[in-house]
């Protein structure tokens, strides 16, 4: 149990709003500035029951130029009726951008709030994908979080726990085929790591080529604090975890054009924390620098979304080559000061991380303390274009309905276009598991013309429960619109493939190298509280 903390709103203000805010299919929970209230991600139901499958038409949603497709459909390209999806993560092959895989928490039905690893592809650009199950059936994961390298290998991290909650520990998977199917790359627990942990991937040409990092909530493996860890092999094998100053939570990482890690999230504030050294093998990683950084708010739990995060603190580099090379951007939905709703927020640095500009706000509609701009992420282009998109409510006469929203930036995030709606409405109360929320985040990855969104939304209706349920979409947008053009393969760059140590690529196996990090099963630790 995490300790939380009122929002800045009075108690009768906060009522009157949140008795506003309601809806006949859902109450909206109270708002909650960090810390969070508890922890979440724990095995609590049993593996659903066997049931019989029924299946409706998959779902195309049209709105305007932009096209979603469904993405968790059945083998015949159905949509399967009663189970849910979310927390949907993609990535693409940079040297095929008609390829891509996303990862998500699949629910097999709603009436059991287990959860396992699902994922999905596509070779056609989107438009339609192959749902071939989970990474290991009956198994609890969740926090699913996708990567590619630069030669187009998919890598899958996922954390795993148990009926007792014994133990928050990682896996990591590895794709050769485009996502077809999955190789874990080591037994079950033994890839560290913990609870809401995020990865990335050195693509540089220096000497932490092909490595990768990760960094955990404090919920982990080891039960030691806010953590990082590094993997010198491809993710097969990963090094001790070391304390993260300041313990930076719900954020994610990246690697500059030098080789130098930065780790992105929230402690008693906003923090950008760098390691020079990581790149380097044979030394253990240091933290040299520390930055705090004023992100106009707070990450917040709660309200529209439940039990779940409002947004996640998502920390990215620029790999352009130009002007703006190694700029360093961070972006998420944060609860300003008395507020008790979300607002995009962004800033930049400029200096390698010293220091960050004044936040901007991202959503263009006027400040109502009343509207939701939640789930806010971005990513960064090969040349350099700032691509967000997010859920929005400001069109929605009971401030609930929300739409997924795009902006994007051509210089630095200095100023951002007019926000478009890509989106139909959607519900994003009806469909809950057993867990009340639509997940903690969603994402999308850029390429030179546009950035691939996946997504949770309601659109599906499901008869048998009266109620609309939820599944994963891919969109895909752009500053000159919307619909899903064949992408144009990029040439494949040509630094030393990512080592792959000693497991072997193929369908189903899993490799067995002897783990340099070995997690002893033990009690769920406390965290400490963050002021």
């Amino acid at each position: 149990m995490k300790s939380s903390k009122a929002s800045t709103a009075t108690p009768l203000v906060l009522f009157i709003l949140l008795a506003a805010l309601c809806s006949a299919s859902a109450q909206i929970a109270p708002v909650r500035k960090m810390p969070f209230a508890e922890h979440d991600e724990r095995y609590d139901n049993p593996p659903a029951a066997p049931r019989k499958i029924e299946t409706s038409p998959r779902m195309i949603s049209q709105f305007g130029v932009f096209t979603s497709y469904q993405v968790n459909v059945d083998a015949n390209g159905q949509n399967i009726l009663g189970d849910a999806a979310n927390e949907c993560v993609i990535s693409v092959d940079p040297t095929d951008g008609n390829k891509m895989t996303i990862g998500w928490r699949q629910f097999n039905d709603v009436n059991s709030n287990f959860r396992q690893g699902g994922w999905g592809y596509t070779t056609d650009g989107g438009v339609h994908w192959t749902f071939p199950g989970v990474l290991e059936n009956n198994v609890f994961r969740s926090d699913p979080v996708t990567k590619s390298n630069e030669i187009g290998q998919f890598f899958y991290l996922s954390l795993e726990s148990d009926i007792n909650t014994s133990f928050f520990c990682d896996n990591m998977y590895r794709s050769t085929n485009g996502g077809q199917s999955w190789t874990e790359l080591q037994p079950d627990e033994q890839a560290g790591g913990g609870d809401k942990e995020w990865f990335t991937i050195d693509k540089t040409d220096g000497p932490g080529h092909g490595f990768q990092y990760q960094a955990d909530d404090g919920i982990n493996c080891s039960g030691g604090g806010v953590q990082f860890q590094r993997s010198t092999d491809g993710g097969v094998t990963w090094q001790s975890p070391i304390s993260i100053p300041n313990g930076p939570v719900y954020g994610t990482l990246d690697v500059d054009t030098n080789g130098n890690v930065f780790v992105g999230g929230e402690g008693s504030t906003f923090y950008s924390i760098r390691s020079s050294n990581a790149q380097i093998g044979n030394q253990t990683p240091t933290f040299d620098q520390v930055t705090a950084v004023n992100l106009g708010g707070d990450l917040s739990s709660g309200g529209i979304n439940g039990v779940g995060l409002t947004g996640m603190l998502f920390l990215a580099i620029d790999h352009s080559g130009g002007a703006t090379n190694n700029n360093i951007y961070m972006l998420a939905s944060v609860l300003p000061p008395g507020r008790s709703t979300t607002d995009v927020m962004f800033v930049r640095s400029t200096d390698g991380g010293l220091t960050f500009s004044t936040p901007h706000k991202v959503n263009d509609d006027p400040v109502n303390p009343n509207k939701w701009h939640w789930f806010g992420t971005f990513a960064v282009a090969p040349n350099g274009r700032l691509d967000a998109v997010w859920y929005d409510t400001r069109n929605a006469a009971n401030n609930t309905d929300s739409q997924l929203f795009y902006s994007y930036s051509t210089d630095a995030g200095v100023t951002w276009s007019t926000n478009v709606a890509v989106s139909s409405p959607f519900n994003p109360f009806e469909g809950y598991p057993n867990q009340s929320k639509i997940g903690d985040y969603i994402t999308i990855v850029s390429d030179n013309t546009g950035g691939n969104v996946a997504y949770s939304a309601t659109f599906n209706f499901n008869p048998n429960r009266g109620q609309h349920e939820e599944d994963v979409y891919y969109v895909r947008v752009s500053p000159t619109g919307g619909g899903t053009p064949t992408p144009t393969p990029t040439a494949s760059p040509t630094p030393t493939a990512t080592a792959t140590a000693t497991a072997t690529a193929t369908a189903t196996p899993r490799a067995t190298p002897t783990p340099r990090f070995q997690p002893t099963p033990r009690p769920r630790p406390t965290p400490r509280p963050r002021l």
